[in-house]
């Protein structure tokens, strides 16, 4: 297996692939056509040197991705939308000065909605384990012990929510997608032609997925709250904050790792991320890894990079 170097989304049936500068959008319309828009890929910072710095680059592409994720997915709900009245006639000026509202609008509601999800994560995977955690107090005085609660209250917590979100029947088509998506890049990193026959039989398991991720986001999160010892109550959460940025980073470089080197120990600690994306990915259909493909094949040279990373290989007819 080598890397591509590929990254996905599940949108509203649809799939969003991204590699280097240029990242597409693939939607299956309520008539059954597959329509693709393929957009350049625009850092948060115009520094590319900061994306060489580890850590540092975790955090941006970290934030990236959330806003990208976003963009796509509003995308994709547009073709799903319900059909509004007939608005009354326009002038062409009237008309752009509308657009142009509408993108503002839509721009502060992107925007909008990443904040919510930051605030929410932050919430419910780092604050609310502390305050449980702190219960322990009228039992014990010992920090470690208190601590080590606040693991297990996180982690139990994370479960639960990948537990729940997995059961609900409005998300299992795209955790279908999800799947087409980890297919889709798994069938041409292990060498074969990227065609519905290889996709469906490849695994929809991949260490470089969103869930891997957010799974080491709490263990190294974890991991940095064990050795915090401060007596203020108030410094303990504002340092918690504070690492938020850190943790993401460092769980950017652990699974970039990951998805580049075989070692059997980084397969060792990738193994319960990919367990957790049998909760949070399901095995498609052949029309949604159609999808796939489409998204895929608008931003990337599958045939070429084939040639150069596998050339014993022999192309399908």
């Amino acid at each position: 297996m080598k890397s591509s170097n590929i990254g996905g989304q599940a949108v509203l049936e649809g799939i969003m692939m991204r590699h280097g500068d240029v990242y597409s959008v693939g939607v299956r319309k309520p008539d059954g056509e597959i329509t693709v828009r393929v957009e350049p890929y625009k850092p948060v910072v115009p520094i590319k040197t900061l994306y060489k710095i580890p850590v540092i680059r975790g955090v941006f592409n970290f934030v990236e991705s959330l806003v990208v994720g976003t963009r796509c997915l509003m995308y994709s709900a547009t073709f799903y939308e319900e059909e509004e009245e007939p608005e009354s006639k326009m002038t062409g000026e009237e008309a752009a000065r509308a657009q142009k509202k509408k993108e503002k609008e839509d721009t502060l509601l992107m925007y909008g909605t990443v904040c919510f999800s930051v605030l929410l994560c932050v919430a419910l995977f780092i604050m609310l384990p502390y305050f449980v955690s702190r219960l322990l107090r009228a039992v014990t005085d010992s920090e470690v012990l208190i601590t080590v609660l606040e693991a297990c209250v996180r982690l139990l917590i994370f479960f639960a929510y990948i537990l729940l979100i997995s059961r609900m029947k409005d998300i299992r088509r795209t955790f279908m997608y999800h799947g087409a998506e980890h297919k889709c890049i798994n069938c041409i990193e292990h060498g074969m032609d990227l065609n519905v026959e290889n996709v469906m039989k490849s695994s929809r398991e991949h260490k470089r997925c969103g869930t891997s991720f957010l799974f080491f986001v709490v263990v190294v999160s974890v991991v940095f709250f064990l050795f915090i010892h401060v007596s203020s109550p108030l410094w303990r959460i504002v340092i918690r904050l504070l690492l938020i940025p850190v943790i993401a980073g460092v769980s950017y470089e652990i699974i970039r790792l990951a998805g580049s080197t075989e070692n059997p120990v980084v397969g060792i600690l990738s193994k319960p991320g990919l367990m957790l994306q049998r909760l949070t990915t399901a095995e498609p259909d052949e029309q949604m890894v159609e999808v796939a493909i489409s998204a895929v094949e608008a931003v990337f040279d599958w045939k070429s990079w084939l040639t150069e990373n596998y050339p014993d290989r022999r192309p399908e007819s």
